[in-house]
């Protein structure tokens, strides 16, 4: 996954340069990636469960201290979210991600034409990008890490609907 690097540039180059996707594998089998960062908290963030709590909604946490949320999107379809533990700093800004995928490839390598499509999303996206996380795409929403409950609920969704509907132009399935 992207991680800031003392001034964050290197997650801002990856975010937008690198749209990477993936598609087959099952919910179960895929987080977001600890191995990349020895940053990552074992223990969740102690201020993200009440936030979700205040919305009623439902949450696990992952192996590396993450939320896990599996948002019903209807027509038996869903998509999951993870809000990071983890807080990037550059300076003056605290910053927490929000993640889904949206693709990915037994291969771990993404068709030029998928590549492109995402770039090209990347373009109209206000709030995140697509960008690659050890062969596979996440969209990374990025928001402050003091966000409220509603501003955190917003992105959640916001995850989850870019997600899904990437998922259906790219894969034509409900994988994630």
């Amino acid at each position: 996954m992207p991680r800031f690097i003392h001034s964050g540039l290197v997650t801002l180059l990856v975010a937008c340069c690198l749209p990477l996707v993936a598609h087959g594998a099952s919910n179960a089998d895929i987080e977001p990636a600890a191995a990349e960062s020895s940053a990552t908290p074992a223990v969740p963030d102690p201020r993200i469960g009440p936030l979700l709590k205040a919305h009623g909604t439902p949450f696990t946490i992952d192996d590396d201290g993450d939320y896990r949320i599996l948002v019903d999107l209807g027509d038996d379809r869903t998509q999951i979210v993870w809000v990071r533990s983890v807080v990037h700093e550059t300076g003056e800004q605290r910053i927490r991600e929000v993640w889904t995928y949206g693709y990915r490839s037994d291969e771990r390598r993404i068709p030029a034409t998928v590549a492109n499509r995402l770039l090209s999303e990347n373009f109209d996206l206000i709030l995140g990008a697509w960008a690659r996380s050890e062969g596979n795409a996440v969209l990374v929403l990025k928001i402050p890490a003091d966000a409220d409950a509603d501003t955190l609920n917003e992105a959640i969704d916001l995850a989850a609907s870019i997600g899904d509907r990437m998922e259906k132009q790219l894969v034509s399935g409900d994988e994630l």
